[in-house]
C-alpha cells in the first residue's frame, strides 16, 4: 500500500470514531497530520462528516502486512512535524491498540522512524521486529 494523505486521514478518522465519536483531543490529531500536509481543514471537515460514507474494512481481517503499513504512516505522521507532543503518542498508542498491538509499540517504532520521508528506514526489519508486539 502507497502512502496517501488523505486516505491515511480517512484511516484515522475511521479509527479515532471506532468508539462512536471522536473525542476533541483524537479530532485536533486529525487536524495537526492534515495542517503538515497541507489539507484544508474544511476538507478534513467534510470527511469527519462523511466517515461513514467510506470503508476502512474491519481491523480484523487486515494482514500483518496492512497493520505495519497504517501504523507505519500513522507513526510517521506524528512525527513529521519534527514536535512530538504527549497527547500525539496517547493517539497513536491507541490506533497501535485498535490495530492489535501492544501500546510499547509505538515507542519502539517511534525511535526507528523519521518524520521526514527523505531519510531511509529499515521497513523490512520493523516489519520483523512487529511480530512481537501484536497482542
Amino acid at each position: 500500500m502507497s502512502f496517501n494523505a488523505r486516505n491515511q486521514l480517512k484511516m484515522l478518522i475511521k479509527l479515532a470514531g471506532a468508539d462512536e465519536s471522536i473525542a476533541e483531543n483524537e479530532q485536533n490529531m486529525i487536524y495537526h497530520i492534515a495542517q503538515a500536509y497541507q489539507l484544508e481543514r474544511s476538507d478534513v471537515d467534510e470527511m469527519i462528516k462523511n466517515k461513514e460514507e467510506f470503508e476502512l474494512g474491519s481491523l480484523e481481517t487486515l494482514s500483518n502486512d496492512q497493520k505495519f503499513e497504517y501504523l507505519y504512516n500513522v507513526v510517521q505522521l506524528m512525527k513529521v512535524d519534527r514536535q512530538v507532543f504527549l497527547s500525539e503518542i496517547r493517539f497513536c498508542q491507541r490506533i497501535a491498540e485498535r490495530l492489535g498491538f501492544k501500546k510499547s509499540v509505538v515507542a519502539e517504532f517511534s525511535s526507528k522512524i523519521y518524520g521526514d520521508p527523505s531519510i531511509t528506514t529499515d521497513k523490512e526489519g520493523l516489519n520483523e521486529d512487529m511480530l512481537k508486539f501484536l497482542k
